[in-house]
């Protein structure tokens, strides 16, 4: 068994000097850490300074979805890919824990570990925490995370457990999967591309999973800032396009005409907040995402996978249901 654990860099040499040595350290004798960079101009590969490490340069920013595709088409005999963010800090055995998972369950097509918080580590990190799901307007939420609450981890979530979607800050995934599939779908370029991938793994009759034997600590932001108005415009775009992709034809329309009324009314409330560069994001994103959708192939799948919540986590989280243990009461 090969595994290349491949972190995707641009311009985070801050990242790279505080967590990569940690990270290299820690790898199991099967397994190969490979940092693909994205054209950076701080000074990254000059931080780097293992020959062990294999270091792909890539000619320009892809983005998230293209820097890994193109790094893993270069690959070649492994039997797991890990992607892994550059802001992570790992902790005893995160990688040996996952990958006899993976051996143990053929089933599965991809899983992450326990996502925590590194700023304060007794508490779920944003993206996602125990586990991703999405709710019936194909919004996403985690064991641990809802819309803005984020729960102390108090052992609470460390069932292993399936789920829809892992989280592309700490994932592994099978390599014939992912050639299968066609990796990310570069049309995404950052954001909810792990969410796609992991519903289309699912259509393919894969099965995603979260591990929480495993841990790991994530900054985040370190790309994007969670108040970025380039993130908010990301997230509004790409989850349109998700939907489009993969929802079954008999609730496709519906469906995204609902988003679009709810994306609207959150828009209107942004004018009433002052903050005019996140309206300007959501109508912008509703823009481009016409335009891209005629890019891309949708699923001829007739069902949803499991993992889609029969409810509105908006409804829920809006009547005192904020913590994933809560949504069935």
């Amino acid at each position: 068994m090969k595994v290349a654990v491949v972190i995707l860099n641009w311009n985070g040499k801050g990242f790279l000097e505080k967590f990569l040595p940690s990270l290299f350290n820690s790898l199991p004798s099967y397994a190969e850490l490979i940092v693909a960079d994205n054209a950076s101009t701080d000074g990254s590969k000059e931080a780097v300074h293992n020959e062990k490490i294999q270091w792909i340069q890539l000619d320009k920013n892809y983005g998230f979805t293209g820097g890994y595709n193109r790094a893993f088409e270069k690959l070649d005999g492994y039997k797991y890919y890990v992607l892994i963010n550059s802001d992570i800090e790992i902790t005893e055995g995160w990688l040996e824990t996952l990958t006899d998972f993976m051996e143990k369950h053929p089933e599965a097509s991809a899983c992450q570990p326990k996502i925590l918080s590194y700023a304060n580590k007794d508490h779920f990190e944003y993206a996602g925490a125990a586990g991703g799901f999405i709710d019936r307007w194909g919004f996403p939420l985690c064991r641990g995370r809802i819309l803005s609450c984020i729960e102390e981890d108090k052992g609470q979530y460390d069932s292993p457990i399936q789920c829809f979607w892992a989280s592309g800050a700490c994932m592994v995934v099978r390599s014939d999967v992912w050639h299968r599939l066609g990796g990310l779908d570069e049309e995404f370029f950052a954001h909810m591309e792990e969410i796609d991938f992991c519903w289309r793994a699912s259509l393919a009759g894969g099965q995603i999973w979260c591990v929480p034997q495993s841990k790991v600590y994530h900054v985040g932001g370190g790309t994007l800032p969670n108040n970025s108005p380039r993130k908010l415009y990301l997230n509004y775009r790409n989850n349109l396009l998700m939907l489009w992709k993969n929802l079954p034809a008999k609730h496709k329309n519906g469906k995204i005409f609902l988003r679009k009324c709810i994306d609207g009314l959150s828009a209107v409330c942004y004018i009433f907040q002052g903050r005019f560069s996140y309206f300007k994001s959501v109508i912008k994103a509703h823009r481009d995402y016409r335009k891209l959708k005629a890019k891309v192939t949708a699923s001829s799948a007739n069902l949803l996978p499991y993992g889609v919540l029969p409810y509105s986590i908006i409804k829920k989280f809006f009547t005192g249901h904020k913590k994933f243990s809560q949504l069935q009461k």
